[in-house]
This record gives structure tokens, C-alpha cells and sequence, in this order.
């Protein structure tokens, strides 16, 4: 019983050994650590990407095709364009919140059966107005994305920049013989620098993908409003 609790002991020596070594070794930084070696900077590019997430969010949802084109009404709605039936297009095209339906509900006002056309140059005059209006509202906010893809960077430019004249103040006043010291505002300077581009850079590639997306989003609901301004002028012939 003694033999085997010698050899036990000696196998698990080693074990008991690097784990001790583990433990005197300083523990890693957690991310709440890294977030409050970042100083001051690191709340305003919190903010910065609370709000990226918010407007990757809001942006996605509002250039989605149901905000756009109300496809599953477009037969009745066409339907009712080729007959005449204006108040029933402009009912179908309010039922749902779309921008095609704001937008033409809008520009059916102007409509006159009795007319050439159905008055069709003044109705397309407002239906663009109206569109332009729509699409600079979603605009707005994609664009929200490229102010913090601009931002974020400049921030932690700002906190790289505190945080080496943090570090040379304290080498004045110590000297280099210390570099422990100001070791605290270089780590400042590099993580805020490391995080307004973590932040910046996504910010910047969402700008331009929501941009584009809303663009074809845009074309889409143009060309199903051209179509179906032909069905209300073909319904005149």
C-alpha cells in the first residue's frame, strides 16, 4: 500500500508543480479590465456601438421589401387601375404601410379619368416628390452609420493620444526606469485605438451595404409605380 501511494505521489508530482507555477503567473485581462484600462474613451465608443446596433438594426428593417412594395395586392391593385376604380386602388394601396402605397395613394389625387391619360404628368410629378421625401427619411438614418463609421476612429484617436501624454508625464516624473508606470497609459492608448476601429470599420461596410440596398429597394418601388400608372392609362384606351 506504501509502494503504491509513493507512486502515486510521484506521478502526480509534476501536476501538482505546474499548476502551482499557473498560479503564481498574473491572471489575463478580463474584457471589463481591458474596457476600464481604456480610460475615459471607452464611454463614448460604447455609445458608438450601442448605436451602430440600433441603426444596423432600424436600417435593415426599413429597406426590407414588405416597407416597399405591397406584392401581394398588386394584381387587385392593377385590377382596379384598368377599370377606373380609383378610390378602390387607393384603398388597397393604404391597407398596407408601404412606401409605394403612401407614395402613390398620394399621387392618385391628382388622377382624372376624364383627362388624357388620366392627367398622368401631374400625377407622376407628385408620385417623385413624394417618393423623394420617403426615401430621404430612410436615408437619413443609413447615414447615421457613416457619421459613426467617421466617429469611432477619430475617438480613439483622441483616448491614443490621452494616453500617450499620460504616459510621458509620468516618465518625466520618474524617469525610464520604471516602465511598469506608464505601461497603464499605453495599454490606454492602444485599446482605444484597437476599438474605435473594431467599431468604425463595420460602420462603414453597413453604410455602404445599406445603401445599396435601399437604392435597389428605391428602383424596385419606382418601376412597380410605372406599371401601374401604364394600367391606369391603359384602362382610358
Amino acid at each position: 500500500m506504501r509502494r503504491l501511494t509513493a507512486i502515486v505521489i510521484l506521478l502526480l508530482s509534476p501536476l501538482y508543480a505546474s499548476a502551482q507555477e499557473a498560479a503564481s503567473e498574473p491572471a489575463s485581462h478580463s474584457l471589463w479590465a481591458m474596457i476600464r484600462e481604456g480610460g475615459w474613451a471607452m464611454w463614448p465608443l460604447g455609445a458608438c456601438s450601442l448605436a451602430l446596433l440600433f441603426l444596423l438594426f432600424y436600417a435593415w428593417r426599413e429597406t426590407s421589401v414588405r416597407c416597399f412594395v405591397p406584392i401581394a395586392r398588386l394584381p387587385e391593385i392593377a385590377s382596379s387601375l384598368r377599370t377606373g376604380d380609383l378610390e378602390g386602388a387607393r384603398s388597397l394601396l393604404t391597407e398596407d404601410d408601404t412606401m409605394l402605397g403612401r407614395a402613390l395613394g398620394k399621387a392618385l389625387t391628382k388622377a382624372r379619368p376624364e383627362l388624357p391619360e388620366s392627367n398622368r404628368a401631374k400625377v407622376e410629378t407628385l408620385l417623385v416628390e413624394t417618393l423623394e421625401a420617403e426615401e430621404s427619411a430612410v436615408s437619413q438614418w443609413i447615414n447615421y452609420l457613416n457619421v459613426i463609421a467617421a466617429t469611432a476612429p477619430m475617438i480613439g484617436l483622441l483616448g491614443t493620444v490621452s494616453g500617450m501624454i499620460g504616459a510621458f508625464q509620468t516618465m518625466e516624473r520618474i524617469g525610464m526606469g520604471q516602465p511598469q508606470a506608464f505601461a497603464g497609459s499605453i495599454g490606454e492608448a492602444l485599446i482605444t485605438t484597437a476599438t474605435g476601429l473594431l467599431i468604425g470599420i463595420p460602420a462603414m461596410v453597413a453604410y455602404f451595404i445599406m445603401k445599396n440596398r435601399l437604392a435597389a429597394r428605391m428602383n424596385t418601388t419606382v418601376q412597380t409605380a410605372t406599371d401601374l400608372l401604364d394600367d391606369l392609362a391603359e384602362g382610358e384606351d
